[in-house]
């Protein structure tokens, strides 16, 4: 036997498209709130995936091994934490499922002195050429990144540069305390001057060839191992597997995320103001669809009345009010989606000139991503503020008095 549609239902589409001009005012309101979620949602995904990248490529990598207790006992005694045989380490890492490379580094913190004035640094020992595949949001605003051939080179941030007044060609001596009391220094020439999303971590960063602060560490080892996956989505997916391989061999491995306090900071800021943001869209499509519908219900107090009259429960009244208020608000979550992809994809082809994010150096190209979840919650956001709207009025409708309701108008 072949469906039908419900006679109240076929009732309910007529009478969207019977007061058009209404109709297309109420779609008009629902479709852009729509819209507006969706440009505002994929806005903000963009600033969350280019901010992760910035982290990843310019300081982190994606997951970062060490030796049990290296986060906690750092600062008091990095040196009771090396890995002893980075190499043989660094084989087995790369031989995991999903890892691109993967790279040792030794941190280390001193002074630099330019023969005038000496600045406090941070700095780190690291391989270049791998370095080279990991620094991808690193901008070198003078000079160039380390290479291998660099003995005695090193690239320093740019607050350093600002402190010390260097410039690529320079000659610094940088000057570290080992644990067991002695001070070892090397001289160095200054390579590249380079500019990270963080001001804060360009204010104190250096880095120099590995072999160097080997040298100045008087060591062979390293104090983590940097690993750069072929996807970001992987993440989790690797740590885990990790974990689960390498308790027993006295090693940590941490995410990118786990390891960028500010990244979580600023995640939960803008979820917060998009939530919020969420909220007066709701707001604004319940009052405009509320205010359409009432004028629409005002206008049809005789019908409904006729309705009632003629034997209709009140229910039955109610059932076709939200029907018709469902059907409207799924012809503008639709319409809005369209809108909001159309205007993504259009927008996302430009490109957004941005200026530098609080505590950053540098600004960026914004784009809107279309995230079909977030198109999806956009869209039930549309049908539900137009679901909610209706409910009072429809209510309101469905309890008329008969006779009232017949000679309203007369």
């Amino acid at each position: 036997m072949k469906p039908t549609l419900s006679p109240l239902f076929l009732f309910a589409l007529r009478n969207v498209f019977r007061q058009r001009m209404r109709s297309v005012a109420t779609l008009a309101a629902i479709g852009l709130g729509v819209a507006g979620l969706i440009l505002a949602g994929g806005f903000v995904q963009d600033i969350f995936i280019q901010l992760g990248e910035a982290v990843i490529h310019s300081q982190s990598g994606h997951i970062q091994a060490v030796r049990q207790g290296y986060r906690e006992g750092r600062l008091r005694a990095p040196d009771d934490f090396l890995i002893e045989n980075p190499d043989r380490l660094k084989q087995k890492l790369s031989a995991q499922p999903g890892v691109q490379g993967v790279m040792a580094r030794l941190g280390f913190s001193g002074v630099l002195n330019n023969g005038k004035r000496d600045a406090g640094i941070i700095g780190e020992g690291v391989e270049p050429q791998a370095e080279a595949a990991l620094g991808t949001y690193l901008q070198y605003i003078e000079g160039r990144p380390l290479a291998e051939s660099d003995v005695d080179g090193i690239v320093i941030g740019q607050g350093v540069a600002r402190t010390l007044g260097l410039k690529t060609g320079d000659r610094v001596n940088l000057l570290i305390s080992l644990a067991q009391g002695a001070v070892n220094t090397l001289d160095f020439e200054v390579v590249g001057v380079f500019q990270s999303f963080s001001k804060d971590f360009d204010a104190r960063a250096v880095r120099i060839p590995l072999t160097a602060a080997q040298t100045l560490m008087d060591n062979n080892s390293a104090h983590l191992l940097v690993m750069l996956l072929d996807e970001t989505e992987q993440t989790d997916v690797v740590v885990k597997a990790l974990r689960q391989e390498y308790v027993a061999a006295g090693y940590e491995f941490a995410s990118w995320r786990e390891l960028s306090d500010f990244y979580d900071k600023t995640l939960k800021l803008y979820g917060r103001q998009f939530g919020v943001l969420r909220f007066i869209i709701l707001l604004m499509v319940l009052l405009s669809v509320t205010n359409s519908i009432n004028m629409t219900l005002f206008e049809r107090t005789r019908e409904f009345g006729t309705l009632l009259a003629l034997g209709d429960k009140p229910a039955t009244v109610f059932r076709l009010i939200m029907m018709e208020s469902m059907l409207l608000g799924l012809f503008g979550a639709v319409l809005g989606m369209a809108i909001g992809c159309l205007a993504a994809v259009t927008l996302s082809a430009i490109g957004i000139p941005m200026p530098p994010p609080p505590n950053a150096n540098i600004g960026y190209t914004a784009y809107i991503r279309v995230i079909p979840g977030e198109v999806m919650i956009a869209g039930t956001i549309g049908v539900v503020a137009t679901l909610l709207a209706a409910i009072l009025p429809a209510r309101r409708a469905s309890r008329l008095n008969v006779v009232d309701a017949l000679r309203f108008g007369i």
